[in-house]
């Protein structure tokens, strides 16, 4: 059905099932090629049809003019062979009655205890921007004190970024950076009237790498893995990254370190003691 509201999120997903229909070879779908072809990837009426839908939805789809069911989604999403993670973030498109509530300033009493209590494995609480609201002794001796940064600093796409020493501090700088710049893009594109996405985006694309990454439309998911650190003080640290919602604050999460190793428990006291 036709709808005038939600425009902004539509025009984004429009915008990335358009980027994605470009980059697809006709070879890769079953489709004989062509060299009198004008369209770089697939035309629309050739993903219409292999979603199984008419070829004027997927028009007005990839227009943003639109509001579409999961099932549809998730057949333009097979269509155009889309990775399990950008399947995820297509199928995040669909819209709901109630949109998300904004996200309280403050951590509960709860959560700010259990943050205190892992140290000295870092820990800290973010927002939904990835804004840091609250941290521990570990995560500031791992990282840096987010209290020594300005308020609109405080932010973990901004130490990854625009944190110099996080470069030599991420042994896997590139993969751990290019994979949490898809988590924001991701989370942004559902809430493009959102300021506070738009400001940290804005501070993100002053980085080449990030503007490079964030044009290519690229999305990720979030995945436990274990992360190398290179710290200056404490040596090598292996760390397993967890990050669990609060059910008191559903828009907040933990975002813990975890030590891999003994070695890595032993300097994490060191570190801190």
């Amino acid at each position: 059905m036709h709808d005038g509201g939600s425009g902004g999120p539509r025009r984004e997903l429009g915008a990335f099932l358009r980027s994605r229909r470009e980059r697809l070879a006709p070879a890769e779908v079953g489709l004989p090629g062509s060299p009198r072809r004008r369209t770089p990837g697939l035309r629309r009426e050739e993903v219409a049809e292999l979603a199984g839908i008419s070829s004027s939805w997927y028009a007005w789809l990839e227009q943003g003019r639109v509001r579409t069911s999961e099932q549809v989604l998730r057949s333009v999403a097979r269509a155009l062979r889309l990775p399990a993670d950008e399947t995820a973030h297509v199928l995040s498109f669909v819209e709901h009655a109630a949109p998300d509530g904004p996200s309280p300033g403050w951590v509960s009493r709860n959560l700010l205890s259990l943050v205190e209590s892992l140290a000295p494995n870092p820990a800290a609480v973010l927002d939904p921007h990835w804004d840091l609201l609250a941290w521990n002794t570990g995560y500031a001796a791992l990282l840096t004190d987010p209290a020594r940064l300005a308020p609109k600093q405080r932010n973990l796409l901004w130490l990854v970024f625009r944190w110099p020493p996080a470069r030599a501090l991420l042994a896997s700088w590139e993969t751990d950076a290019r994979s949490l710049l898809g988590q924001f893009r991701a989370k942004a594109a559902r809430h493009p009237e959102d300021t506070r996405y738009a400001e940290i985006t804005e501070q993100l694309l002053a980085d080449p790498h990030a503007a490079h990454w964030y044009g290519r439309r690229e999305t990720s998911a979030y995945h436990p893995a274990v992360r190398h650190f290179r710290h200056p003080v404490a040596g090598d640290l292996h760390l397993r990254y967890v990050k669990l919602a609060a059910v008191d604050q559903p828009s907040h999460h933990l975002l813990a370190y975890v030590p891999d190793d003994r070695a890595t428990e032993q300097a994490l006291r060191a570190l801190t003691g």
